[in-house]
């Protein structure tokens, strides 16, 4: 990549690739080097990509659902052919491992544009029988229009794709607005949907310099011609989005943060527990919005489980293998932060030491972006660690005497996105699963899953609405109702 030094990504705006006078260096957490440099758009810069999409509405709304299904399969050819390329942007500008970005992140991208291209032709209304026999209706559903989508930085092709896919498939276009961390990730999903005959304005891409958020950000929401958002990323952030919207009465689907439970039952199969936790709290360093924040286990079977967690961790995560990476340095200090508290309240490290500093791999030179797993044992609710959201690579032990206290404890939390029940006996699993407040539940397997075939989001303050599937294309149609008589 030494090509690429004094390389500008630009943003994508009426079919064009536009580069800006204001740059942002883009610095990899990995190395600490500015790797490129990044366009960051301006206010003008935001007003003629929503001119565009505005513009390219009326056509691409007409457009036969199989036009449109051919020109998304021909998008997912050409990411695939990129496969590798578009890969090792992420691990550049995320940091993340090559397993998690080329060999995860960019496959279920592919997969979940083709599973989408599929479904277009299914979209369908209804004929209601009236009241009055002389009178007929048809329900039918429509694009909405321009929408805007906002995704993060920490899978930037599934994440970035998902922002504006659904949207697209079912007619509207769209504005993809991109983290300020990732920003070749994201330029290179609107240069694939460009290059496969999506038509100019329909799909533009933007970023800006992390000083710009909220002057970009707000007038985006406010515009009149953007007509429904979607945000993935913190509450914090969400909130904030949330607000601007509902100022505005503009519909809102929101995946946000999470603080997920695996409950581990005295009859579960301790060694897949343990692997499927540490799996689950460790990938991507812990950066997963449905990553393993609390495990929650019988006090039966504690000793047995915690030796068979702490081998599974140090056997994929530790070892020789250099430290995991996080994003920015402020990840690093708040799980440190975290986990000194909670120590200092009472808690046990018992995997992992959150006072040492890591050192880069190859120059030996200390990392502030860098963190082994932790495992912290007697986290009680009246330690941070217990209710704040980490991000990263650290995890709270709780012990229970009953299934019932599990899942009280796996309750008590703001937010409700995923989690994950051990259990070799299914009826018992469905019991706790059921009365869990989460989006969605995973019975002996980790808390991380997702697929495009089923429906994905949270409750509480994990957000509402879903993507994926027949959920995610109605999220982007609304309903109208025309009735006629004879």
């Amino acid at each position: 990549m030494a090509s690429d030094a004094l390389y500008t990504v630009p943003l994508l705006i009426n079919g064009k690739e536009t580069t800006t006078t204001a740059t942002f260096p883009v610095v990899s957490p990995s190395s600490h080097k500015t790797i490129w440099n990044a366009s960051s758009a301006s206010l003008d810069d935001v007003h003629a990509a929503i001119s565009a999409a505005q513009d390219a509405f009326p056509a691409w709304s007409k457009t036969r659902p199989a036009a449109r299904r051919t020109i998304l399969l021909k998008a997912a050819d050409i990411f695939e052919s990129h496969a590798d390329e578009y890969g090792k942007y992420m691990e550049d500008e995320t940091g993340a491992q090559s397993a998690f970005a080329g060999g995860f992140n960019v496959p279920f991208a592919i997969e979940m544009i083709r599973d989408v291209a599929g479904r277009i032709s299914s979209v369908m209304g209804s004929i209601p029988a009236c009241a009055d026999e002389t009178t007929s209706a048809l329900v039918i559903k429509e694009p909405y229009g321009v929408v805007l989508g906002i995704a993060p930085w920490n899978a930037p092709y599934i994440l970035g794709v998902r922002a504006i896919l659904f949207a697209l498939a079912t007619g509207n276009t769209c504005i993809l607005k991109g983290s300020e961390l990732s920003p070749r990730c994201f330029w290179a999903i609107g240069s694939v949907l460009s290059e496969a005959g999506v038509p100019a304005g329909a799909i533009n891409v933007l970023y800006h310099r992390p000083e710009d958020a909220a002057q970009i950000t707000t007038a985006l929401i406010e515009h009149p011609a953007i007509k429904k958002v979607n945000f993935t990323g913190s509450t914090a952030v969400g909130r904030i989005i949330a607000q601007t919207a509902g100022k505005n009465l503009k519909p809102v689907l929101m995946e946000l943060g999470g603080k997920a439970s695996a409950i581990v039952l005295e009859d579960a199969d301790l060694n897949k527990a343990a692997t499927q936790c540490a799996v689950g709290a460790f990938l991507h360093a812990g950066q997963v919005c449905m990553a393993t924040e609390r495990i929650i286990v019988r006090k039966e079977i504690k000793a047995q489980f915690l030796d068979a967690f702490k081998g599974a961790a140090e056997g994929i995560f530790g070892g020789d293998k250099p430290a995991p990476v996080l994003v920015q340095s402020a990840g690093v200090d708040k799980n440190k932060r975290l986990v000194a508290a909670a120590v200092q309240a009472g808690a046990q490290l018992v995997h992992g030491d959150h006072e040492k500093d890591e050192a880069h791999p190859e120059t030996k030179e200390l990392s502030n972006t860098r963190m082994r797993p932790i495992i912290v044992d007697g986290v009680t609710k009246n330690m941070e660690l217990f209710h704040t959201e980490s991000f990263g690579p650290s995890v709270s032990v709780i012990e229970v005497a009953s299934d019932e206290e599990a899942i009280n404890i796996a309750n008590d939390t703001d937010y409700g996105l995923t989690g994950a029940v051990f259990t070799e006996n299914l009826a018992r699993g469905f019991r706790v699963a059921r009365q869990i407040e989460s989006g969605a539940i995973h019975i002996n397997a980790m808390t991380i899953h997702d697929e495009t075939n089923l429906p994905h989001g949270g409750m509480k303050l994990s957000g509402w609405g879903r993507f994926n599937g027949s959920w995610g294309m109605d999220e982007f149609l609304r309903t109208k109702t025309i009735t006629y008589q004879h």
